[in-house]
């Protein structure tokens, strides 16, 4: 479970994140990152997005979030990528290919994307 203070669930900052129109993705997520920090002090926020499209039932969905939800805590937790602290909020939208893949799998799709968003705004 991520902390309180690293959760995005506002629609207001939903809404802000994909304005700022940074994103990358690849075959299973897509990333929408936010403005990058002026404030080193302020936490990353992390939304986490699974539509109905992906599969019907709730169980599989909420599957889906624990293990990306998972990845980002440890990611956070280890300090092992500073990409996830430079931006203020970051959103993970799941595509349909997620649906079968292990949690290895997923950790190192969210590695490549925060490479990619790393690489592409600098």
């Amino acid at each position: 479970m991520l902390k309180k203070e690293n959760r995005l669930k506002a629609r207001r900052a939903f809404t802000a994140t994909y304005n700022n129109k940074n994103v990358v993705s690849d075959d299973l997520i897509i990333l929408y990152a936010g403005r990058i920090k002026t404030d080193e002090n302020c936490p990353t926020r992390v939304g986490f997005v699974v539509s109905k499209k992906i599969h019907k039932r709730a169980t599989k969905r909420n599957r889906i979030k624990r293990l990306i939800r998972e990845n980002i805590r440890l990611l956070i937790k280890n300090n092992e990528d500073n990409t996830i602290k430079k931006y203020e909020s970051l959103i993970f939208i799941a595509k349909e290919g997620i649906l079968n893949k292990k949690y290895n799998e997923i950790g190192n799709s969210i590695l490549i994307l925060l490479n990619k968003m790393a690489n592409k705004y600098i």
